[in-house]
């Protein structure tokens, strides 16, 4: 019996310290904000990269407050003044595409919008995280063996 839980247990071992030893940790540092992200598109799904961002106040609609350009994703982040309650437009164009949304924003949708961007990691991959529960079921399931095999 001892020597068939050598073999797997050696396995395990061995591949446990390799993927540890190719894997990375990774840190992410946030700020709680009032902004508003904006992801644009075209219809077939290719990110609006380097659009041209117009940002509209409800107090003087016919002006940008804020001009900018997409990232290579299509997004585009602002902060919005809390101050100025209404509708936010924002018109995103390139190459004779574009669209218009309006953002409202009122006095109580600023606690909504900050509550809304608070993202954390926990600095794991996908496959350590699922790694480390295989390992911690493996765990479980040889103690509970261990213990229900009794003494020979």
């Amino acid at each position: 019996m001892k020597k068939r839980l050598v073999v797997p247990l050696a396995a395990f071992a061995v591949l446990g310290s390799q993927i540890q030893a190719i894997a990375h940790g990774v840190k992410i540092e946030y700020q709680v904000q009032s902004a508003i992200e904006i992801q644009s598109a075209y219809d077939n799904g290719e990110p609006m990269q380097a659009a041209q961002v117009a940002v509209y106040s409800p107090d003087n609609p016919t002006e940008p407050w804020l001009t900018g350009q997409t990232d290579a994703n299509g997004k585009f982040i602002f902060a919005p003044d809390p101050q100025i309650e209404g509708n936010w437009e924002v018109q995103v164009r390139q190459a004779g595409h574009g669209e218009i949304v309006a953002i409202p924003l009122s006095s109580d949708s600023e606690s909504k919008l900050q509550a809304s961007i608070v993202k954390g990691s926990t600095g794991y991959s996908a496959p350590q995280l699922i790694l480390m529960g295989l390992m911690g079921i493996w765990g479980f399931v040889g103690t509970a063996l261990f213990f229900a095999k009794g003494k020979s």
